[in-house]
């Protein structure tokens, strides 16, 4: 009998943990007394939930990829990975990416791709030219113009491309026919397409800057560099800033609105042989014939570093993610984090099978280099070099008929004007504040102005000779009466404003005594 207390608080004791139950997720709501905000709050904490759950479940199906690298293992350098490994080591879909296309009787090519990575344009010194979707390997058009191509760029979509040829520019559609001839631009050696404002560029021999609008047809601009015959020519994607390359080795900077450079940078002691920007549109790298490869930060325009190559480099280019491809001869090279900070070591290293390096472009979102050569063209693996995520705003590699068309229209509705393009984009839209000891400045001026303008009509209206009813003695004297109160106005000004002054002190001082006369609980009736 003496345990059944003891027997009787165990089991109220387990019945209390039984009946214990977990807080409910919007506990910090029950202090909460009104109902109507209550539920605002439980309201706005579900869409929350909602909103939470539906980013972690788009994440998961549009983000899914992750950009990897080359990783060696040991004492080993990735540098010392040969191509055909890399090729072994990844999956079947991987490994087509990768090959060499013969092509020795009508190089050396130029080789870029479109804007969403899918289709590869082909250009031959020769007069070759070719359109290909080079993942599949289908022949979209093939055309030779028996006329010498310099260079080779696609317009705003993979239907039409534009080539450089001996006398003037071609614009071409996707069967190869020919739709324009550009005459305008003449003797060119280098093109340029800007996406964002339908504008094609060339500069040549001549060294002239052309710019021509293509949806419209107008020529929106012609810069004559005087710096003679220009054959580099890259453009920066931050802000649509063309950059050329000089046999001085300077590096001008110009936009469709200014007729001289916005900026002239003494880049090399020899000849510019290449250039690039990074998709940031902070660095700039330049090759020339002193054998150097400098980085340049564009916003201070001071260098970062320089490499030291055994040859000159021939061309350059930089990829989604940073990695920069240097081609000499038929040596390619592949660095790695070598922008912001220099790199010890190449990331990677291939020798080329079909001659000299005359052209690198870098395949969006895919991690493939296609490398235009004496003999042919050769697509290369770079692990980690493109965005592994696009973006179907922008570009689209898997686009329908009708996606396409749509996307061609929305650009067309979103095309930029030339005079958007300087040298900071971010100044679009700012309210331009003048300086203080300006605008100090410009009242001083005006004021003197003004007492000027009142003395000149002073001296005249004494000067006057005297005309039958227009100068007589009273109308003079409100003359008189006017200069007077003009004067006067300034000083009369100032007085009310100081009268006004005063009474609003007056009237402070007496609250404030009020204020003092009486206890601090009745103050809030004097407010």
């Amino acid at each position: 009998m003496a345990d059944e207390p003891a027997e009787q608080e165990l089991l109220t004791l387990q019945a209390s943990s039984r009946k214990k139950k977990k807080p409910k997720q919007d506990a910090y709501l029950g202090g909460v007394s009104d109902r109507k905000l209550k539920g605002q709050l439980q309201h706005t904490e579900r869409l929350y939930k909602e909103a939470n759950k539906a980013a972690a479940t788009i994440n998961q199906w549009l983000a899914p990829s992750e950009a990897g690298f080359v990783e060696a293992e040991g004492i080993e350098e990735t540098w010392q990975i040969q191509q055909q490994q890399i090729v072994a080591a990844v999956e079947q879909g991987a490994a087509r990416k990768a090959f060499d296309l013969s092509l020795p009787d009508l190089g050396p090519y130029r080789c870029t791709y479109s804007r969403a990575g899918r289709h590869m344009l082909l250009g031959g010194e020769k007069g070759h030219l070719a359109v290909m979707e080079w993942q599949s390997g289908h022949l979209t058009c093939e055309v030779q113009v028996k006329e010498t191509t310099r260079d080779v760029t696609f317009l705003h979509s993979e239907q039409f491309f534009a080539a450089a040829q001996k006398k003037y520019v071609y614009i071409y559609d996707k069967r190869g026919l020919e739709v324009h001839c550009l005459r305008g631009h003449a003797a060119p050696e280098v093109l340029e397409f800007l996406p964002h404002h339908f504008l094609l560029s060339s500069i040549g021999e001549q060294g002239v800057l052309h710019y021509q609008d293509t949806s419209t047809g107008q020529v929106v601009a012609t810069h004559r560099t005087r710096l003679g015959p220009c054959d580099v020519m890259r453009q920066n994607p931050h802000n649509a800033v063309l950059c050329c390359g000089h046999a001085n080795g300077t590096v001008t900077m110009w936009t469709p609105n200014i007729t001289t450079p916005v900026v002239k940078m003494l880049c090399h002691r020899g000849a510019v042989k290449a250039l690039a920007v990074d998709p940031t549109g902070h660095q700039l790298v330049t090759a020339g014939v002193d054998r150097q490869v400098k980085v340049w930060d564009i916003r201070t325009f001071k260098p970062l570093h320089a490499y030291f190559a055994n040859s000159p480099a021939t061309s350059l280019d930089i990829s989604q993610r940073g990695i920069l491809a240097v081609g000499q001869a038929r040596r390619l090279q592949l660095w790695r984090d070598c922008l912001s900070s220099k790199a010890a070591a190449p990331y990677l290293t291939h020798m080329l099978p079909l001659g000299g390096i005359s052209s690198l472009r870098f395949c969006p979102y895919e991690d493939v280099l296609g490398v235009g050569t004496a003999g042919g063209v050769s697509s290369v693996l770079v692990p980690g070099a493109g965005e592994p995520n696009f973006d179907s705003f922008v570009a689209n590699p898997y686009a329908s008929i009708k996606e396409r068309r749509e996307q061609e229209v929305a650009q067309l509705l979103d095309k930029l004007q030339p005079d958007t393009i300087m040298l900071d984009p971010d100044t679009v839209g700012k309210v331009l504040k003048e300086p203080v000891d300006v605008a100090a400045q410009r009242r001083q001026e005006e004021a003197a102005a003004n007492a000027a303008r009142l003395a000149s009509q002073r001296d005249k209206a004494d000067e006057r000779a005297k005309m039958k009813g227009r100068n007589k003695p009273t109308r003079r004297q409100k003359k008189k009466q006017m200069n007077i109160i003009e004067d006067k106005k300034p000083l009369l000004q100032a007085k009310i404003q100081e009268e006004e002054r005063a009474r609003k002190e007056v009237a402070q001082e007496a609250k404030r005594q009020k204020l003092e006369s009486v206890p601090r609980a009745l103050h809030r009736l004097y407010q």
